[in-house]
């Protein structure tokens, strides 16, 4: 699948599921400050680190593909699952990103704030996109050696 940017599915996207979006986010974050208010703030953080608006947008991502096959005539309900589970994936993926971001920012803060976030995002970014290139060449050679011995990919 590629990975692209489109306004189409802001058009596809109904107000109900933004609110559902912004209210468990909200409340994944009031759980991480009252966690941290009770167990410290380096427990707090932990849970704070938690992408709160994954959880909506996985069960949002799979309605959509859903109805986008059914719509066409066809049970979506592996698409939408495919859908999900890519995102869930990509924001695996981000978490490694963010860990690079993390230990650059901890790294050079004591010496430049500015320099602190400048190198921390070029980590970051560095990481994320290394760690996509990695997945996907895997996946690529994985699918190729199931090939070549008669065994079909899951994912295709």
């Amino acid at each position: 699948m590629l990975v692209k940017l489109s306004s189409a599915a802001l058009k596809q996207t109904h107000g109900y599921e933004y609110a559902v979006r912004f209210a468990l986010g909200g409340l994944v974050t009031v759980a991480a400050g009252l966690i941290g208010s009770h167990f410290g703030v380096a427990i707090g953080g932990l849970f704070l680190a938690l992408p709160a608006i994954f959880c909506a947008s996985a069960t949002l991502i799979e309605s959509h593909e859903r109805r986008a096959k059914e719509k066409a005539g066809l049970s979506g309900r592996r698409r939408g699952q495919q859908a999900a589970a890519l995102d869930a994936a990509g924001a695996g993926l981000g978490s490694i990103g963010l860990a690079a971001f993390a230990a650059a920012f901890y790294v050079v803060v004591s010496a430049s704030i500015t320099g602190a976030f400048v190198s921390a995002v070029l980590a970051w970014a560095l990481v994320s996109v290394s760690a996509w290139w990695l997945r996907r060449k895997l996946r690529t050679t994985s699918d190729h050696a199931g090939a070549e011995h008669g065994v079909r990919s899951a994912r295709g």
